[in-house]
């Protein structure tokens, strides 16, 4: 194995063209507990762009270097690592680190490939599995029957919590901004999917009677008016604000409805915290994978050279799904 590799590095705060290739990044080593990846294909992230224009930096002792899932071959490990063994082939949440030939991740963040999946479609899982998971099912506690709007249903993260949503029994509605996004969510499962150029999805979610939990990325004025989206005793889980987290809200209808706000943000969380979300997905989540109940959906892939064309398309807003890079053959 050489001692250097293909990465992509962030050269300075900024859009899509400040990611440049380097062709002697140093080999990682796998530390306790950890492994080293050969890298297949790497997931593309909206923290991957925030971490890329400056405001979104990696937690203490993470790689510099951005991709927060991956797929690929374990090549060596770390001591005390009992649960791979060289050759096996996972997908995994990173720390950081997956645009590159090798990346190291705690082997307690490693899952294996579904049953008959590629490896490219399985870089598209940690990520947005982890999120969801942890977020709508563990903090938000969603249960079957419940309605469940999701905000930017057409995204990575949209179309996962669908998917999970409705094969864990709730009705799904979500919004999104074209019609064919719209006709993707309805594909997926989704009961009723809202353009939210044409329809307001406080008066359709009010009118079946109010959401029991929503899933939201955008935060600004989405937030008071998810407040008044919410049944009694819903929850709104927030897991970004493209449109800012600094609002005025009135939140006495939330004492009075018995409302509830949580979220969080997956990357800082411990690693012990990750490991429990992982052992909650092997058990709960991959058996449905498996029985090909459920798949990510797929919208592009580029070579890791052209990061930079994958991050300008995903912050375009035009994909479907899942956007990946194809790191080694």
């Amino acid at each position: 194995m050489t001692q250097t590799m293909r990465a992509v590095e962030i050269t300075e705060p900024g859009g899509p063209n400040v990611l440049k290739m380097t062709f002697n990044r140093p080999l990682p080593t796998p530390g306790p507990g950890q492994v080293l990846l050969k890298v297949a294909y790497a997931g593309v992230n909206r923290p991957d762009a925030l971490q890329r224009a400056g405001s979104y930096n990696p937690p203490p002792g993470a790689s510099d270097l951005p991709g927060l899932e991956a797929s690929g071959e374990v090549v060596a490990l770390g001591s005390d690592v009992h649960t791979l063994a060289m050759g096996d082939q996972v997908c995994a949440l990173l720390p950081g680190g997956g645009y590159a030939d090798y990346v190291v991740t705690p082997a307690a963040h490693c899952l294996p490939i579904p049953t008959g999946m590629s490896m490219r479609d399985a870089a598209c899982l940690p990520e947005t599995f982890f999120t969801v998971w942890s977020n709508v099912f563990m903090r938000g506690g969603l249960q079957a029957g419940e309605r469940f709007l999701i905000h930017g249903g057409s995204s990575g993260i949209g179309t996962t919590a669908i998917q999970l949503a409705r094969v864990f029994g709730a009705r799904v509605f979500v919004t999104a901004g074209s019609e064919e996004k719209c006709k993707a969510c309805l594909a997926l499962g989704a009961e009723r999917a809202i353009n939210y150029h044409n329809e307001d999805y406080v008066d359709v979610l009010q009118n079946e009677g109010g959401a029991d939990i929503i899933l939201d990325m955008v935060g600004g004025d989405y937030i008071q008016r998810n407040l008044a989206t919410l049944a009694e005793d819903g929850r709104l889980v927030q897991i970004a604000f493209l449109q800012g987290p600094v609002v005025k809200l009135n939140l006495a209808p939330l004492m009075v409805r018995r409302q509830t706000i949580t979220g969080s943000t997956l990357r800082p969380q411990s690693d012990l915290a990750k490991a429990r979300i992982a052992d909650e997905l092997l058990h709960k989540v991959w058996p449905v994978l498996n029985a090909g109940r459920i798949a990510p959906v797929f919208d592009s892939e580029f070579p890791l050279a052209e990061a930079a064309a994958a991050h300008a398309r995903m912050e375009s807003s035009a994909h479907i799904g899942k956007i990946v890079l194809r790191v080694c053959d």
